[in-house]
């Protein structure tokens, strides 16, 4: 074999890239800055979200979420459960309550994976509450 040649057999695996897309996880929505209302160590874990809050940022029960606490520096994943609608809570549950206090501060992010194209297009939602958890209008 001439290693001073390409070999150009393997060009069409190599740069066809529908054969294999790339597929990349991205930031889709974003409570920034919320502050913990509750937290029930004694609870099946996952974290209680007002439905006001979950609408604003496009976030549904059961999507998993990472948090981040302000506070401490934790950060860690759950799961989303839906919160009474106009309530302001945030409320960690099971081993989650363990990662903040009652106050703190957090930003809760949800992930989507798409295509690079998309991915270089999409907007992510942020959505910025008041000092109680309320949106602001």
């Amino acid at each position: 074999m001439d290693y001073g040649q390409k070999n150009t057999n393997l060009l069409p695996l190599i740069t066809n890239h529908y054969l294999c897309p790339m597929i990349i996880e991205v930031l889709k929505s974003k409570l920034h800055r919320v502050k913990v209302t509750q937290a029930e160590l004694n609870y099946v874990g996952s974290i209680t979200i007002d439905q006001d809050l979950m609408d604003a940022a496009n976030m549904i029960a059961n999507e998993k979420v990472q948090i981040v606490n302000n506070n401490n520096g934790a950060r860690f994943e759950t799961y989303i459960i839906k919160g009474e609608r106009g309530t302001g809570t945030i409320c960690l549950n099971g081993a989650a309550a363990r990662m903040a206090q009652v106050g703190d501060i957090v930003i809760i992010m949800s992930y989507a994976y798409m295509e690079m194209d998309e991915a270089r297009k999409y907007e992510p939602i942020l959505v910025f509450p008041d000092a109680d958890n309320k949106l602001i209008k």
